[in-house]
């Protein structure tokens, strides 16, 4: 039955039409053909003069933001006694991303031939990971998915201000060396050459600076292709690595969170997240070992994630969380200490979620700090490659204005 339903899948198709009073109406519906719109708008009374199926636009790539909202609304519009399909239609119709659309319009349609949603979920790795199946799963076990929902947004929510606020701390200094670097090459290539000229005729010998600046754009004039070609292959196999590589992976995730400044930055994010996830899926009933399947992944860091499954270990086995998370050896020791007393008082989601607001907080002053202290370091940087350059170029000309 539910594969005969599958097979003829309903699409949504605009209509036009004049009701008993003569009035042009006009709407949407859901249905598996034109001839089941015309019988249902004639039921209600309505004379249909256009009925065509709704175009998909091509949409953007759905970003976990997009999941987000998605669950906020579907949350708050199920608290307010909106039946589920009718929710995922509503969503659906209102979101800007065609894309979100159409994934919203395939899980209604999953749900509606009576598959339950956490497997609907399931099937959409991509957007919906374990932790959130596993989470709307206990959701409908346990007949309180409205306020699972509402958790679930409320932490993805968190997740994703703590990402958009690394970003933004990290990406301030990676545009401004980018910007440096194609402005010094524009220098290179275009500028310095035409000072080289005028300064073939002065006879005399130019100061070390200037014939420093000048070989080094002489190599730029003559390679060019090859370091811009050197330089953006070179990132992007690196970005790609990065992605795909997991050896690369736990490199890079170790090296970032021993950099000077912004290491202690990804390091409490990385707590904020890890704590945030766990208390949410202890808040959600979902048994220990269970729950640390999902946990590390979501922290975002390889060294967190290796840490996780070593944690796992030792608890299936007997060993308490506090003593599992001391000998991971990965924790700072408030988080140790929460984690101890709520072991001890059986609120263990509620101290996990006292450290995680603790570090989302230490992370926001953090940010708000590397902005105001990046400012000054990125002029002097600025300043010193360009001024120098300048400087180098018009030491020849202050020589000669000595000589004269």
């Amino acid at each position: 039955m539910a594969t005969a339903a599958a097979a003829t899948k309903e699409v949504v198709f605009e209509w036009e039409g004049r009701d008993r009073n003569g009035k042009t109406v006009r709407g949407e519906t859901r249905a598996a053909g034109e001839n089941q719109v015309m019988a249902a708008l004639r039921r209600q009374g309505v004379t249909p003069s256009k009925i065509k199926k709704r175009r998909m636009r091509s949409g953007k790539k759905i970003a976990p933001k997009d999941i987000a909202i998605f669950t906020r609304q579907l949350a708050t519009m199920m608290k307010a006694g909106v039946p589920l399909l009718q929710a995922f239609d509503i969503v659906g119709r209102g979101n800007a991303n065609a894309s979100v659309t159409k994934l919203l319009n395939d899980i209604r349609t999953d749900v509606e031939t009576g598959t339950s949603l956490s497997a609907a979920f399931r099937k959409y790795p991509l957007y919906f990971d374990n932790l959130y199946c596993n989470l709307v799963e206990a959701g409908e076990a346990a007949g309180i998915l409205e306020n699972l929902l509402d958790r679930l947004a409320t932490y993805m929510e968190k997740t994703e201000a703590i990402k958009s606020k690394i970003k933004s701390a990290l990406m301030y200094p990676i545009s401004v060396v980018i910007v440096a670097f194609i402005v010094t090459s524009v220098i290179m290539i275009f500028v310095i050459p035409a000072f080289k000229e005028v300064f073939t005729s002065f006879g005399a010998d130019l100061p070390a600076p200037t014939l420093f600046v000048m070989g080094v754009s002489a190599y730029f004039v003559k390679y060019w292709y090859i370091i811009f070609g050197g330089v953006g292959g070179g990132l992007y196999f690196f970005m790609q690595a990065w992605k795909r590589n997991e050896k690369v992976q736990q490199f890079m995730d170790r090296v970032m969170l021993k950099m000077p400044v912004f290491g202690d930055l990804v390091y409490k994010s990385v707590i904020a997240r890890w704590t945030r996830t766990l208390a949410t899926m202890f808040a959600a009933g979902v048994p220990l070992v269970e729950a640390l399947d999902s946990v590390g992944g979501a922290s975002g860091n390889s060294v967190y994630v290796k840490a996780t499954e070593k944690i796992q270990q030792e608890v299936s086995t007997g060993t308490s969380l506090t003593a599992a998370m001391t000998n991971a050896n990965v924790f700072p020791s408030m988080v140790l200490q929460m984690c101890a007393i709520g072991e001890e008082s059986g609120s263990i989601d509620h101290m996990l979620g006292k450290a995680a607001d603790f570090y989302e907080a230490e992370v926001d002053d953090m940010v708000a700090g590397l902005s105001s202290l990046m400012e000054p370091i990125i002029i002097v940087f600025l300043g010193g490659l360009i001024g120098g350059i300048v400087v180098s170029m018009y030491l020849p000309i202050f020589k000669l204005g000595a000589v004269v």
